[in-house]
């Protein structure tokens, strides 16, 4: 098993990461927080939705194999039960680590997406959020990480 630091750490470590569940209503959705922190950091940041053209003044791509010259790694942040397909598309390319958000609600956490991408060698975070950790994370952030911790909606081993 390794630490849930560690495994942030691996998975911020990539540049390319695409973000699911992006929404053209950026007011709703934790998957617009997501993609807008990671971009303003420096990340090339890919946006997904299959309903979109254009979010948050970015090209919108309908799925992950879509995306010109893949990415290195995936936030699922839709609803739980899109996270299967997304982790089974994730296996299909190739991507080594995928993050499924959650905070203090239910999240896209699925137990078989979960299992799926574990059969196939996919390091799967599956809670808490990619803003929680070092270098994206901000005060509210990192206050969210322990009461989740505490809650069990961020696990302390992937």
């Amino acid at each position: 098993m390794t630490s849930i630091k560690d495994a942030a750490s691996t998975f911020l470590g990539h540049r390319r990461i695409a973000v699911t569940g992006v929404s053209r209503d950026p007011k709703s959705s934790a998957a617009n927080i997501v993609y807008k922190r990671l971009r303003d950091r420096g990340y090339e940041v890919f946006a997904v939705n299959p309903n979109a053209d254009e979010v948050e003044g970015d090209r919108c791509y309908h799925d992950l194999e879509a995306i010109p010259g893949g990415v290195e790694a995936v936030v699922i942040a839709t609803p739980a039960e899109a996270a299967d397909a997304t982790m089974t598309q994730c296996a299909a390319l190739g991507i080594t680590d995928v993050w499924m958000h959650r905070s203090l609600g239910a999240g896209s956490v699925s137990a078989t997406a979960t299992e799926t991408g574990r059969r196939h060698g996919i390091t799967v975070i599956d809670g808490g959020c990619p803003l929680m950790f070092e270098p994206t994370s901000d005060g509210g952030h990192k206050f969210l990480r322990l009461a989740c911790t505490l809650a069990g909606k961020v696990p302390r081993t992937v």
